[in-house]
C-alpha cells in the first residue's frame, strides 16, 4: 500500500474512533448522574438532534413527571348580551373603580364610549382609564367589568402598546383600554355571575 493512502486511512479510522470513545464517555457520564452537559451538547449530538431530547428526557426524571407541562390558554368566550358597565378591575394593577359613561377627565377615573358596543357584547368596547399604568400590563392577565346584568365580563389581555392597537373583531367581543399613549387590546375570556 502507498504511503500516502496508508496515512490518510490510519487519520480516518483514528478520528472515528475517538469521536465514537468521546460521545460513548460523555453518554456513560450522563447516565452516571454528573448532572453536566459537557460533551452531550457538542456539535455531533446537535447535528442529530439528540442535544435537546437528552435535556427533556433530564428534566422530566428530574421532576418525576412524564409528560412536559401544558400551557394553559385563554379561550375566547361567545359574546353577552349588551349591559351597562358598572365598574372596572384591573387586579394586577390594584385597579377598582366606578366606570361612567362618556369620556372622563382627571386622574384616576375610567370611562366607557358609549358610541362603541358595550363591554362584553360582540365588537370592541371602548374604555378610558387616566392615570394608571397600563403599560405594565402583560399579555394573559385579567381586567373585569361587572355590569348591570348582574354578570361580570372576564378579558384577557392580547397585545398592550405604547402608539395603540387595533384588530379584527370578527364577531368576537373584545375591549380596548386606553390611558394616554398607552392601549391594551384584550379578548372576552368568560362571563362570570356576580349575584
Amino acid at each position: 500500500m502507498p504511503r500516502a493512502p496508508w496515512a490518510v486511512a490510519t487519520l480516518t479510522v483514528t478520528l472515528l474512533c475517538t469521536g465514537i470513545a468521546l460521545l460513548h464517555g460523555a453518554e456513560g457520564g450522563e447516565r452516571a448522574g454528573s448532572g453536566t452537559p459537557g460533551i452531550t451538547d457538542a456539535l455531533p449530538s446537535r447535528a442529530l438532534g439528540l442535544s435537546g431530547h437528552r435535556r427533556l428526557v433530564r428534566e422530566l426524571e428530574h421532576s418525576g413527571s412524564h409528560a412536559p407541562p401544558r400551557r394553559s390558554r385563554a379561550v375566547s368566550a361567545a359574546p353577552m348580551h349588551p349591559s351597562r358597565p358598572l365598574r372596572l378591575r384591573i387586579p394586577s394593577l390594584g385597579v377598582d373603580l366606578p366606570l361612567a359613561e362618556g369620556a372622563q377627565d382627571g386622574e384616576d377615573t375610567a370611562g366607557w364610549d358609549t358610541t362603541a358596543p358595550a363591554p362584553g357584547s360582540a365588537g370592541t368596547a371602548v374604555v378610558t382609564a387616566s392615570g394608571f399604568p397600563l403599560a405594565e400590563l402583560r399579555r394573559g392577565r385579567t381586567i373585569e367589568i361587572p355590569r348591570a346584568d348582574h354578570r361580570t365580563a372576564v378579558f384577557t389581555v392580547e397585545r398592550v402598546s405604547p402608539y395603540g392597537v387595533t384588530g379584527p373583531d370578527r364577531g368576537r367581543a373584545r375591549l380596548r383600554l386606553v390611558s394616554g399613549e398607552t392601549s391594551v387590546l384584550a379578548r372576552l375570556t368568560g362571563p362570570l355571575r356576580t349575584g
